[in-house]
């Protein structure tokens, strides 16, 4: 117990001097417009250990390992996919966002689609990342909890406050430049982590003679399962608020490109890492739930080693909560406050919104996160739900005329009801609820676009 208490104290040491940092960061916030956009331009390979920084939350070394202790290697394709999906990004639409010049995805929407699809895209944004918000503090309470031996619940509230907290202080800029020390830490922690757990089954040779050979298969989720990971990854690269909100502070298209390339990079790796360590968890904590399977590796840590360890942790969950609140209060304020209030970007009131924004939505997910047990089928939810708004994304680029106004926002409000509803009824017939997301913008569109064929084809014979 004193150890886990030793590695606390270190951990939280690291993020008071984060705090520290952000609270620097306030004088450079001093509008609403430099609070979320950061009020300069970046570095690619800064803004490509941001975006890492953020996808990598506590979920996504709580969850792969969660869901390698039952399937082993192939775990690890949940962050693989998003790697995959950063390199599509870099080809297909990076260059193209930048060029456009909007940091919300709702405003590039707008521009083809119109104000509806503008508000519905920012309810279903909104929606989609306070659930990643509950997937990160649901995995880092269960990390807070083992490590102290205290009620999972309370758990939970303590890192939400203390993240809410967090989040208020400096914006975007201090977003940047505390999410590249936290993508720092995590590497380091994930690092320690799976080494120690490694050393504790007795290396690579005894833990493949202790685990059956499926688990070091690369389907062993099975591929439906896995193709939903990618489909689901990709989705929410394609349409996640603090990606284009991240990509928006480079210099230029080629920046925006290579940005995206260093971020598929450092992701693959992470989460080769975080499945060995739910598999080395399976071998020596063979009766627990699952959801502890990280967490215990680090309970039997010595202090310092353990330290390390819960900074990269709380890292991940600090690093991924500011994005989402400072994503989310970003949409709150471009696309409901400015509008209904007509106030301007620079009006101090407007300031005061945004942080206060930025802290509510820190603190809206707490109670939910005391109910997931699931946290890597939680966060797949949320990225379900940007799948449709991806597919959208990909319209208004490579296919503009395709599709109407009204079967966009029809697209978006039917997937948010069906997929939630199709991932609360359990996933029937062993149907991801990301190909339910998928498929209702295609269907959607395409019955939507078919009276413009019917006049196309009237006018052509008219013609003839």
């Amino acid at each position: 117990m004193e150890a886990n208490w030793t590695a606390m104290s270190l951990a939280v040491v690291y993020i008071l001097a984060m705090g520290v940092v952000s609270y620097a960061a306030r004088r450079f916030s001093n509008t609403a417009h430099n609070f979320t956009s950061g009020g300069t331009t970046y570095p690619a390979i800064l803004v490509g250990f941001l975006l890492m920084s953020e996808f990598i939350g506590t979920t996504a070394s709580v969850g792969t390992a969660q869901a390698s202790y039952k399937w082993g290697i192939s775990a690890a394709w949940n962050l693989v996919a998003l790697g995959i999906g950063f390199m599509l990004y870099a080809f297909l639409f990076a260059r193209k966002f930048k060029d456009l010049g909007e940091n919300t995805i709702s405003g590039a929407l707008a521009r083809t689609y119109g104000t509806p699809t503008k508000v519905a895209t920012s309810v279903i944004m909104i929606f989609a990342l306070q659930i990643v918000a509950v997937s990160v503090y649901a995995s880092g309470g269960a990390v807070l909890a083992g490590l102290l031996k205290i009620d999972r619940s309370l758990a939970i509230v303590f890192t939400g406050l203390f993240a809410a907290l967090y989040v208020g202080m400096g914006g975007m800029r201090s977003v940047i430049y505390t999410n590249v020390m936290h993508a720092v830490v995590k590497y380091i922690g994930i690092i320690v982590a799976t080494a120690f757990a490694l050393s504790q089954v007795g290396g690579w040779s005894e833990l493949r003679a202790q685990l059956p050979p499926a688990m070091f298969t690369v389907d062993n989720a099975g591929w439906p399962q896995i193709l939903a990971w990618i489909l689901a990854g990709t989705g929410a690269v394609f349409s996640t608020q603090y990606v284009l909100q991240a990509i928006s502070t480079v210099g230029d298209a080629g920046k925006a490109q290579k940005a995206s390339f260093y971020t598929s990079v450092l992701l693959i790796p992470f989460g080769i890492a975080a499945a060995i360590c739910g598999m080395c968890a399976a071998v020596l904590f063979p009766k627990i739930n699952s959801l502890q399977a990280f967490p215990m590796i680090v309970s039997q840590m010595d202090s310092m080693m353990a330290a390390v360890v819960v900074a990269g942790l709380a890292a991940s969950l600090f690093g991924t909560i500011s994005a989402i609140s400072i994503g989310t209060a970003t949409l709150l304020y471009k696309d409901f406050y400015l509008p209904i209030t007509g106030k301007t970007t620079g009006d101090s009131q407007s300031l005061v919104f945004v942080r206060v924004a930025a802290i509510v939505v820190g603190l809206l997910p707490i109670p939910l996160a005391i109910f997931a047990p699931d946290v890597l089928k939680v966060t797949f939810l949320a990225k379900s739900l940007r799948l449709t708004l991806a597919v959208l994304v990909l319209f208004i680029f490579y296919a503009p005329s395709f599709g109407t106004p009204k079967g966009a926002v029809t697209s978006i409000v039917l997937s948010l009801f069906l997929t939630i509803g199709w991932y609360m009824a359990g996933d029937p017939y062993g149907i991801d609820n990301a190909y339910v997301a998928l498929v209702i913008p295609l269907i959607v569109m395409s019955i939507s676009h078919l009276p413009r064929l019917t006049t196309a084809g009237r006018a052509m014979r008219d013609t003839a």
